[in-house]
C-alpha cells in the first residue's frame, strides 16, 4: 500500500522540497498551506506529473481552534481521494521566524512564535493521532539553533527546544502504538524563511560556510531528501532521536 505523508507548510521552502521528496521515493502526499493557495496547487501539479497522488489543504498552525475542522477535512480527502481511513506519516514543519534580541522582543512576537511551534506541533499531534495508522512515523522540524547560539534568535530556538523535548515525549508515549517519532534539526539552509536572510545576505552566506566543515550553506535538497529517507522501512527502529542536519556547522 502506497504511504500517505502529510507535510505541514509544505507550499514553499523545505516543506515543499520534502513532499516533493517523499514523491520521488513513491509516496503521496497531503500539502498544507497559510494563504498561498497557489504554490500549494503548484506543489501538487508537481507531485501529480511524478505519477503519485497530493492534495492541498489550508492550515494556519497558530490557530489551534481550527485543528478539529482541519483534522475533520483530513479525514475527507483521505477517504476521498484515496478510499483511507488513516495516513502514515506527519510532517511538523511549518513554522514562523523572527530575528529579535531577547532585549527587545515583545510578547506577541513570543507568543506567536509559541503558538506556531509549540501549540501547533502538539495539538495538531492530538488532533490527527486517530487518523495516524498504528505503525505509523511523526517527524517534528527542530532548527540547529537548539544547539548553535545567534544573537537574535533567542525566542525562537526556545520554541524550538520544546519541540525537541515533546518529541521525546510523544516516542515514548506513542510507542505502544508502534509509532516512531523524531526531530530533525536542519543547519542554515537557503530558502526564503526568516526573509530570505541566509540566502540573500552574502556576508553571512559566506560566514556561515566558513563555519561549516563541508563548506558551503545547506539548501532545500540537503534536507527533503534525508527526511524522506528517515519515513522509509529501513530506518524503522530510529526512534526519539534529534538529527541535525547540518553539514557540520558551527564544529
Amino acid at each position: 500500500m502506497t504511504p500517505i505523508t502529510l507535510v505541514t507548510g509544505s507550499s514553499r521552502g523545505l516543506g515543499r522540497n520534502t513532499a516533493l521528496s517523499i514523491a520521488r521515493k513513491g509516496g503521496d502526499v497531503l500539502i498544507t498551506y497559510r494563504s498561498r493557495a497557489d504554490a500549494a496547487d503548484a506543489v501538487v501539479t508537481e507531485i501529480t506529473a511524478m505519477g503519485r497522488k497530493a492534495f492541498a489543504l489550508q492550515l494556519d498552525t497558530g490557530k489551534t481552534d481550527t485543528f478539529p475542522a482541519f483534522a475533520e477535512a483530513v479525514k475527507s480527502a483521505l477517504q476521498e481521494h484515496w478510499q483511507r481511513e488513516t495516513l502514515d506519516h506527519l510532517v511538523s514543519n511549518a513554522g514562523e521566524g523572527i530575528n529579535v534580541p531577547l532585549a527587545d522582543i515583545n510578547e506577541d512576537q513570543f507568543d506567536l512564535l509559541m503558538n506556531v511551534h509549540v501549540k501547533g506541533t502538539l495539538f495538531l499531534t492530538q488532533a490527527l493521532l486517530p487518523l495516524i495508522a498504528d505503525g505509523g512515523r511523526i517527524v517534528n522540524i527542530s532548527s540547529g539553533l537548539t544547539r548553535m547560539v545567534f544573537p537574535g534568535y533567542g525566542a525562537y530556538a526556545a520554541a524550538k527546544g520544546a519541540v525537541e523535548v515533546l518529541t521525546r515525549y510523544m516516542a515514548k508515549e506513542l510507542g505502544a502504538r508502534g509509532i516512531a517519532v523524531n526531530t530533525v534539526a536542519p543547519g542554515a539552509i537557503e530558502t526564503d524563511f526568516g526573509g530570505g536572510i541566509v540566502r540573500d545576505k552574502a556576508g553571512l552566506n559566506q560566514q556561515i560556510a566558513a563555519a561549516t566543515a563541508l563548506g558551503r550553506v545547506g539548501l532545500p535538497d540537503d534536507i527533503g531528501p534525508m527526511i524522506a529517507n528517515l519515513l522509509s522501512p529501513d530506518n524503522r527502529w530510529v526512534n526519539a532521536q534529534r538529527i541535525e542536519v547540518s553539514g557540520g556547522q558551527g564544529l
